[in-house]
């Protein structure tokens, strides 16, 4: 036993060690059979070799009273354990009075290994008896693992916490300490040995008014009342649980239901879930059909309007198709047109060539003239920089010419960019002397002629990369009919699950209407009706 002191000195000052001085301003420790209390430095035992020590005796009670008596050792995975959270912190009291709060507090952080002395029936157990509350709390069990208690015919009958007695145990008799050294050495000591903990203590207690903190103090008394609670259930389950096993639920079953289980086998859960499909089922049918469902007429109306979007879809897709072939056959037709040799016919020729614009890609100043060629090879440049890929192909049926959907290997994607359009994976081809421009000539802006342009396509800065810009246009356009048509898709497939599951052997089992007027078997509003 361990003890730093403070005490307030006066005439009626007990007296301690063999030095027979009130002095216990410093370092004490107690003779665990004779309860007399020495200083450390005149028995030549510092702070630090007495954390090591489990059970101390002293000169006196080793040589003349029991020559048995040995001081025994903390083990060194315990001792490391063990040590004090708080070593800044000093705290004193006298032995006559103790802090009952602080010991209780010490008393829960004390090492397995300290709390069984290995010899008593207990110790030697080695299986837990999977009966007592504190066996069925754990997990191995069944149970929720909340107490988290060693079982209790495991339990230590010599070093097991005493939760009554422990106020008897910490009472110290300041007259026996007074008179402990001077006694016959037949006296026997007050507090025997036994009874009281043989693990050293450590006390840091300081005789001064602690402020009481209401707030912890509430909160500590619903922690224990939670705690009777929780004993209270386990007891009343331990009456019902030794009343006898519980009988099967499965159907004309008599054996005994398994550890935390209502049924014998899986046979007999199976069964009884048939039973109740084959009893529950048929009723739950005939009401569905009997009662109309909302969200079924619903979920038809929304499948109408999924087909009649889709027919829009693909009429637009069809147009689409349409257009691409138009398209196909104007480019033709135009490279058929004979390049003009007399005079050149760009517009831009008597304007003044002093304007310059800048480009939007790269902010360089530009003259008109060659804006277009030259902003659409800045585009491309910063384009080619970066990519973007998935990882499967595209397959659509009937669709021609829409994705790059060429394999990077560094990656392994492919491209999803517009094939026309694509400055990664696709060049412009080289332009023959001869090439016509071909561009379809409008007025009004957006009425045809009927004529071409017939420039050189060299030379003409007006219609530059004219067909790839159609081209693109219309294939933007078919890809974003597929994509409406494949959110249709997903949609109208979302609702026949719907409907399908609403219907179901689950569903029915599950969910039911109750119809409180027998009369009245349409429960819609007139609104929907």
């Amino acid at each position: 036993i361990i003890e730093n002191i403070t005490f307030t000195d006066g005439e009626n000052a007990p007296l301690y060690c063999i030095c027979r001085k009130p002095d216990i301003n410093c370092f004490m420790i107690g003779c665990d059979n004779c309860n007399e209390w020495f200083h450390g430095h005149c028995i030549n035992i510092t702070e630090k070799m007495a954390k090591a020590i489990r059970e101390w005796y002293c000169m006196r009670c080793r040589g003349d009273k029991n020559p048995l008596l040995e001081i025994k050792y903390r083990s060194k995975k315990s001792r490391d354990k063990d040590v004090e959270s708080d070593k800044n912190e000093k705290q004193y009291s006298t032995p006559s009075t103790p802090d009952y709060k602080s010991e209780r507090r010490r008393g829960s952080k004390v090492k397995r290994s300290v709390r069984m002395c290995g010899e008593c029936e207990p110790c030697r157990r080695t299986e837990d008896c999977a009966q007592c509350d504190f066996c069925k709390d754990m997990k191995k069990f069944g149970g929720p693992n909340k107490i988290r208690q060693k079982c209790r015919f495991r339990q230590c009958e010599v070093r097991a916490r005493v939760r009554h007695s422990i106020t008897a145990h910490l009472i110290w008799n300041l007259d026996y300490c007074v008179n402990a050294w001077g006694s016959d050495d037949d006296d026997e000591p007050p507090f025997s040995p036994v009874t009281r903990k043989k693990a050293v203590k450590v006390k840091h207690v300081k005789r001064r008014e602690k402020k009481f903190d209401k707030k912890k103090e509430s909160r500590r008394h619903k922690q224990k009342q939670k705690h009777k609670d929780k004993s209270r259930h386990s007891e009343k389950g331990d009456l019902r649980d030794h009343g006898g096993q519980r009988q099967c639920l499965g159907p004309s079953c008599v054996e005994a239901a398994r550890p935390s289980s209502k049924y014998c086998s899986e046979d007999c859960g199976m069964k009884l879930a048939a039973n109740r499909i084959y009893e529950i089922l048929p009723q739950r049918i005939q009401q569905w059909q009997q009662s109309p469902c909302i969200a079924e007429e619903h979920g038809k109306k929304q499948l109408e309007r999924i087909r009649r979007e889709q027919q829009n879809a693909r009429l637009r897709l069809t147009d689409m198709e349409r257009r691409f072939h138009e398209l196909e056959g104007i480019i033709a037709k135009a490279k058929q047109q004979a390049v003009q040799q007399d005079e050149e016919v760009n517009e831009g020729d008597s304007e003044d060539t002093d304007l310059q614009i800048f480009c939007v890609s790269c902010s360089h100043p530009i003259n008109p003239k060659v804006a277009l060629r030259h902003m659409e090879r800045c585009y491309a440049k910063y384009e080619s920089q970066t990519s973007f890929g998935s990882m499967y192909p595209t397959r659509i049926e009937g669709a021609t010419r829409l994705f790059c959907d060429v394999y990077n290997p560094q990656s392994k994607t492919y491209c999803k960019r517009l094939q026309v359009l694509c400055p990664e994976h696709s060049r412009d081809p080289k332009i023959p002397v001869d090439e016509v421009c071909g561009c379809p000539l409008v007025k009004n802006v957006f009425e045809l002629t009927g004529d071409y342009c017939r420039v050189s396509k060299r030379k003409c800065n007006k219609h530059y990369n004219w067909e790839k810009l159609r081209r693109a246009e219309v294939d933007l356009e078919r890809v974003r009919v597929w994509y409406k048509l494949d959110e249709l898709f997903e949609q109208e497939r979302n609702v026949r699950t719907a409907m399908t599951n609403r219907a179901g052997l689950l569903a029915l089992m599950l969910h039911q209407t109750i119809q409180h007027d027998p009369v009245t078997t349409d429960l819609r509003s007139n609104k929907d009706r």
